[in-house]
């Protein structure tokens, strides 16, 4: 027995642990919490796209979660040999000078500016815009070129330079301002120097331009251009980053203490959640990992000799080490892909959550018994009735940019749009017209990589939209004409953290090796139906057609 290792996933809604067995990759046990605060959705106003996330909702889940696991395992404290902790991104908050999340200091707990702005939020387009402005004038090096060409109001600058802009008391007491997975892993160590702190190679590479070629984040001079307050910021963050194979500390006794563990406990630097789920997935070279959730992440892995110099234009950046250390990591992915179906859901559900439920013709038990039977049943029905409808049959088109465009080539201003609507267009056919969206959104990326250079040999899906709709994975086989394998855990992220936890307590000498004993199986395959792919070519024809004349309309919109 070589001892277990906890992967700690944070995702949009909840947070989950694993307990894994590090011999064989075993989930021992595991535990969900959902977020209690972002349930309710504070500090959120979608209507502006702002969502943010109160750090209490996290800290009461990392315990929860943990000593949940340990209870249930009933495994001997001592042989819980490493934690690593994934997250959402861009995903940045601020802090104070020890280090203590703004939003939790007296004055500001229930402000939505101290609060994380989370990975969606997409206030800070005009700030993103800016920096793209910026980069284009300023002489010599451009610093959006390994983040695809293009920054995105999705990202660390932009937020920070948003919030600040907004808020001239969360401006002057934020002493620093830290990436979601830097924040928990800090919280967790015995060593509380922000200074000397490991920051993770992935958040800063893919989000805050950071890149060994010019020493570490953008010069101050080209932060000060964008706010003063960014270039002193500079000052108070970092130049060196780390993979997420490296120890970042070890536990300290106070969590030690709250966990039932030890301070013999490694704690790994952070990461985020698509490459730790690529990583628990195996990802190889020549492999398209997509992590399909509320939105998607695209992963692959390349050599430096693949790469050989090159920028990939439109993607979420290209950085060394942060999937596998000693490979190039690539990001892609769409700001929308389940999303876009939850907000279909919530259209249809306007009337049974107004009309039906708050009349007074059903009892309190048959309106919940109708609630939880629409809520299990609801897409499985929807997909059932839409891959019913022939190919042949008149079926809307629609765009995937319900939440602006991540890649290729990110664009916020986007809007979603669907065309080709007559009386005969049912909800089946609008159901089947988006998930249609999502998939050829995803084979846009894939010829962006392809178009670059970058060879696809073999996708696998992971995340709940892979596992629980076969519907949406036949057709998205079918659309990129590849097969698609899928894997077999329920928490391939955080079984992606457990792999870099036992590197980094030293039960494996490399991730590779490591995601060889202990990384998820594959459950299912789909193959291309190969009568559908003429027709899906010709459907995928009338969504860009579409997407040109929205992109084009949205751009003369904003130049008037």
């Amino acid at each position: 027995m070589k001892g277990y290792v906890i992967g700690l996933d944070y995702g949009s809604d909840s947070v989950r642990a694993v307990l894994i067995n590090s011999e064989n990759g075993e989930e021992i046990a595991s535990e969900v919490h959902w977020y209690r605060r972002w349930a309710e959705q504070k500090y959120c106003n979608p209507s502006i796209n702002q969502f943010r996330q109160h750090p209490h909702d996290h800290i009461e889940g990392l315990a929860i979660t943990i000593k949940s696991v340990i209870t249930q395992s009933k495994v001997n404290p001592k042989d819980v040999k490493g934690i690593c902790i994934d997250t959402t991104g861009s995903s940045p908050v601020p802090v104070t000078k020890e280090g203590t999340p703004l939003a939790m200091v007296e004055g500001f707990t229930e402000n939505p500016n101290a609060m994380m702005v989370l990975w969606k939020d997409h206030t800070a387009i005009a700030e993103a815009e800016r920096i793209n402005e910026l980069g284009a004038q300023w002489g010599g090096e451009n610093f959006t070129k390994y983040v695809g060409g293009i920054y995105s109001s999705e990202w660390f600058w932009a937020k920070i330079a948003h919030v600040v802009k907004q808020d001239e008391a969360v401006k002057n007491n934020a002493f620093t301002w830290m990436e979601h997975c830097d924040l928990m892993t800090y919280l967790l160590i015995d060593n509380k120097d922000l200074k000397s702190f490991k920051r993770s190679r992935c958040a800063a590479g893919h989000k805050a331009m950071w890149h060994e070629s010019w020493g570490g984040l953008p010069p101050k001079e080209f932060l000060e251009k964008l706010d003063p307050y960014l270039g002193d910021l500079r000052d108070n963050l970092y130049d060196e980053t780390y993979t997420s194979d490296e120890v970042a500390g070890h536990l300290s006794q106070e969590w030690a203490d709250k966990l039932g563990l030890t301070t013999a406990t490694v704690i790994a630097v952070g990461t985020f959640d698509a490459h730790s789920g690529a990583v628990g997935a195996k990802i190889d070279e020549n492999a398209l990992v997509r992590v399909m959730g509320t939105s998607t992440c695209d992963i692959m892995v390349a050599t430096k000799d693949d790469i050989n110099g090159k920028t990939i234009k439109g993607i979420c950046g290209q950085v060394d080490g942060s999937v596998i250390p000693g490979l190039i990591g690539l990001e892609a992915g769409q700001s929308a892909f389940g999303d876009l179906l939850a907000w279909f859901k919530d259209v249809l559900d306007w009337p049974i959550d107004n009309l039906v439920m708050t009349s007074n013709i059903l009892s309190e038990q048959q309106k919940a018994d109708l609630k939880t039977e629409i809520e299990n049943d609801f897409i499985r029905k929807l997909s059932d009735a839409a891959a019913a409808i022939p190919l042949s049959e008149s079926i809307p088109t629609a765009l995937d940019w319900i939440n602006g465009r991540r890649t290729p080539d990110a664009d916020q201003n986007l809007k979603s749009a669907i065309s080709n609507l007559s009386l005969g267009s049912k909800a089946p056919h609008i159901f089947k017209a988006l998930v249609n969206a999502i998939c050829f959104g995803s084979k846009k990326i894939a010829d962006r990589f392809k178009d670059e250079g970058v060879r696809i040999d073999s996708v696998i899906g992971i995340g709940g939209v892979a596992r629980k709709s076969p519907y949406i994975m036949q057709t998205l086989a079918n659309v990129m004409n590849m097969p698609i394998k899928v894997a077999a855990s329920d928490q391939t992220p955080a079984l992606g953290a457990a792999i870099y936890a036992a590197v980094a307590s030293g039960i494996y000498p490399n991730v590779v090796e490591a995601s060889t004993h202990m990384g998820s199986e594959f459950e299912a395959e789909y193959h291309p139906q190969k009568d559908t792919i003429e027709t899906y070519e010709e459907l995928m024809d009338s969504y860009t057609a579409l997407g040109d004349f929205i992109e084009s309309s949205i751009k003369k919109k904003i130049e008037a």
